[in-house]
């Protein structure tokens, strides 16, 4: 299908400078009952085609349903517009309205239409759909949320959110190009976007942990009082794993990285193992014969980039596994016969697969967190009590795993709890407090009998 539709366009934009228009009812998109992607050609009266027959395609407009149709492909194919846009519902509701509505001699909107007048209108229908949510912000208060990227330009963008109950809205994009983005900066850009708001609804911002971001989250706080900075809680726990994978030999680091260096090897040798594969043609057509599920290319910048390789690694065992033992790698081994002989050695090895699962159950309770946080739905309320929650469960699944009692020490499981401690210190403020002692959920007897060593907030000192 993907080479039909290559051949499609490249003749389509050959002959679309010569303006030839399309004979009525030329081809068919329909299946011809062979291989289902024949274009069958319809110019030509069907033999034996009955008079009711006939009928019943003029009185449902078949020709010109085929001939739409064939206009809406041909725009799809010579423009190389990705079919995921018939899914549009807007590309849907047009041609329904359209079809619906006898719009005599209509042409659709030209370039210079769709870029100025058109689009004045959709944003100014955009602004009147989320007045309602604006007219909240009084009552529900705000959060604004901001975080630094870069596009397909490698332009370096700062993005500003507004989120009150649920109800995320983008508010603009900075282009920060040629700036230092020191403290100051973007002090400056938050508190423009606050004054946007209105420093009466906003309750909080939000940014990253970078020492720049913490610096304008506290001129923020000293300018308005009423509103306090909050790290962002998936970032803290993004940086808690990338310090248990990643342990770097640095000597304030020294036993994180003796306790836990074992796990950056396994990381590196899963890395490692991607990359033999997916860097040659042969390789990755052998691994595709034996696994339906490709190999993530995770960024660094990720959240738990490690774990979402680990787990992808964990699915495609058995597949990985045959793979390594089929004829085709032992042929196909001779050209890189020592990598190839390493790959199979670790992907044999039930004692590697063993610490993969290792460091996917112990960092299960973190990755989890990660992903309830890291929603639309507000969470704050929930953050301190799941913080200590996930450090006990990491600690359960340590603890089994050494066949441990819980009161005796685990070396590792000290680097792993200090590690979660340190973060959970420079991520806690007053406002993670406060929401938790005000929710009446931990003040219920269901959740304090759930565990024995809950007590109330109020207690809780």
């Amino acid at each position: 299908m993907e080479r039909l539709e290559e051949e499609v366009n490249t003749k389509l934009m050959s002959i679309a400078p010569r303006n030839v228009p399309l004979p009525p009812a030329s081809y068919s998109l329909s299946g011809d009952g062979g291989d289902g992607m024949g274009l069958s050609l319809n110019s030509k009266k069907r033999k034996g085609e009955s008079g009711s027959g006939k009928s019943i395609e003029n009185a449902f407009n078949m020709t010109q349903r085929e001939r739409l149709d064939c206009e809406i492909a041909r725009m799809f194919f010579s423009a190389g517009l990705p079919f995921n846009l018939a899914r549009n519902p807007y590309f849907q509701s047009a041609f329904t309205y359209a079809a619906n509505h006898n719009i005599t001699g209509y042409v659709p909107p030209k370039y210079n239409l769709l870029r100025t007048t058109l689009l004045q209108k959709e944003k100014a229908n955009i602004d009147r759909l989320c007045t309602p949510i604006k007219i909240m912000w009084k009552e529900k208060g705000v959060s604004i949320v901001s975080d630094g990227w870069s596009d397909s330009h490698r332009r370096p963008l700062i993005n500003f959110m507004a989120v009150s109950d649920g109800e995320p809205m983008f508010i603009k994009s900075v282009d920060c190009s040629g700036e230092t983005k020191d403290m100051h900066f973007i002090f400056n850009l938050l508190k423009g976007v606050i004054n946007e708001i209105g420093h009466e609804n906003v309750v909080q911002v939000i940014t990253d942990n970078a020492s720049n971001c913490k610096g304008a989250g506290q001129l923020i706080e000293q300018e308005f009082p009423s509103i306090m900075w909050t790290p962002c809680v998936v970032h803290t726990l993004n940086l808690a794993l990338k310090n248990i994978c990643a342990a770097k030999n640095m000597e304030r680091n020294q036993i994180v990285y003796e306790e836990c260096s074992w796990i950056s090897d396994i990381v590196k040798e899963v890395m490692q193992i991607k990359h033999f594969i997916m860097n040659h043609s042969m390789r990755l057509a052998i691994y595709n014969e034996f696994v339906s599920l490709k190999l993530l290319s995770v960024a660094e910048t990720h959240f738990a980039s490690m774990i979402v390789m680990l787990k992808r690694f964990k699915l495609i065992k058995s597949g990985i596994q045959n793979m390594v033992i089929c004829d085709k790698w032992n042929i196909y081994r001779d050209v890189n016969q020592e990598k190839a002989k390493l790959v199979k050695e670790k992907v044999l090895d039930d004692f590697w697969w063993d610490l993969i699962d290792y460091i996917l159950s112990f960092t299960a309770p973190i990755y989890d967190m990660l992903r309830v946080c890291d929603t639309d739905k507000p969470c704050l309320h929930l953050v301190y009590d799941m913080w200590g929650s996930m450090i006990e469960k990491v600690k359960k699944v340590i603890y089994a795993h050494e066949v441990n009692r819980l009161d005796e020490k685990s070396t590792f499981y000290e680097v792993i709890h200090t590690i979660l401690v340190d973060r959970w210190t420079k991520n806690n403020t007053l406002l993670h407090c406060l929401t938790h002692a005000l929710n009446p959920r931990y003040y219920s007897d269901q959740w304090l009998d759930e565990d024995f060593t809950r007590i109330s907030p109020y207690k809780n000192n």
